[in-house]
């Protein structure tokens, strides 16, 4: 079976949005305060990526678990959407669930999407991911958590009861001192997670809901 991830579109695509992302440092940023609406779009021209190695990562682990579900927290200009998307089209089954609050961001992930040629397994949520998310649904079988670091543990806790037996939640940005209390509840095994954290660039977190139960 080929591997979409190496095809010329998804590659170039990937190359010019990684190129793009290293002049984030040069953008500038509104404002630092603000509801998590008026932030997104003060920072509607950052891309705040993950990194290469991250996004081979995710595409390997949803090659590996072939969820029919896929819930993206966080899709920015749509970089980590591309490896899902590429891992769920060369499965041959299921769906990329993102959110992204910035309209502007998902005209241009939606874009990015399709100059990938994956957009026809993605949908694009506009919104709070809190309300957003809620009509998913389930089995969810593997979670992407990349958005606004202090709601990826609420957003987490909504999509629980939904989570297929076994789901992986991945966690990007785990060196972020507001992590902290995320991973706090998935390395607690009173929360029913087997939680594995992986050296790759800002540390990404990886949990297997093995007990539904809790």
């Amino acid at each position: 079976m080929p591997i979409s991830l190496h095809a010329p579109p998804v590659r170039a695509t990937l190359d010019r949005l990684f190129a793009a992302a290293t002049l984030d440092d040069q953008r500038p940023v509104r404002t630092t305060t603000g509801t998590p609406q008026e932030l997104a779009d003060a920072r509607e021209s950052l891309y705040l990526p993950i990194s290469a190695r991250g996004g081979e990562l995710l595409y390997a682990l949803v090659r590996a678990c072939r969820p029919e579900t896929v819930v993206e927290f966080g899709t920015s200009f749509g970089i980590s959407t591309i490896y899902l998307a590429a891992a769920v089209t060369d499965n041959g089954t299921g769906r990329v669930f993102g959110t992204e609050m910035s309209t502007a961001k998902i005209a241009a992930a939606e874009a990015n999407l399709g100059e990938a040629g994956l957009a026809d397994v993605v949908t694009i949520l506009a919104g709070d991911a809190r309300d957003t998310l809620a009509d998913v649904p389930g089995p969810i079988g593997l979670v992407l958590l990349d958005g606004w670091k202090d709601l990826c543990l609420p957003v987490l806790r909504s999509l629980e009861p939904r989570l297929a037996p076994g789901a992986l939640v991945v966690a990007d940005d785990i060196t972020m001192a507001t992590m902290a209390g995320y991973l706090d509840y998935v390395r607690d095994p009173a929360h029913g997670y087997v939680s594995v954290a992986f050296p790759v660039e800002d540390g990404m977190e990886v949990s297997c809901r093995a007990d539904a139960t809790k």
